[in-house]
């Protein structure tokens, strides 16, 4: 076995399986969200007290919606699921590593 995966967590397989599964799913969710009318919590809010009459559009979004502009809502859907999942995990891996103590160390 080489030093790489020794130095890996007994937990990240499993933890990435189940980010893997997710990321599949994520079409469905968003089929899902539609289909019941699902609208943004911090969206409602705007709305009801009246702060989207003075809203500023952003113009500039990685993934704006979660959507990817040529793509179909599933597949859309998809790509955002992977890339931010994909992202999240850079982040959280390297402030892990600068926050984390070498398990070498003696």
């Amino acid at each position: 076995m080489s030093d790489f995966r020794r130095s890996l967590p007994d937990w990240l397989p499993r933890a990435l399986a189940v980010l893997v599964v997710l990321t599949l799913l994520a079409p469905v969710f968003g089929w899902a969200a539609g289909a019941v009318g699902y609208a943004e919590p911090l969206e409602n809010a705007a709305e009801e007290t009246g702060a989207v009459d003075s809203a500023q559009p952003v113009d500039i979004a990685l993934l704006p919606d979660y959507s990817v502009a040529g793509l179909g809502s599933a597949a859309g859907t998809f790509v955002s699921a992977v890339v931010g999942t994909a992202l999240t995990l850079v982040v959280a891996l390297g402030i892990g590593r600068l926050l984390g103590s070498d398990p070498n160390a003696e």
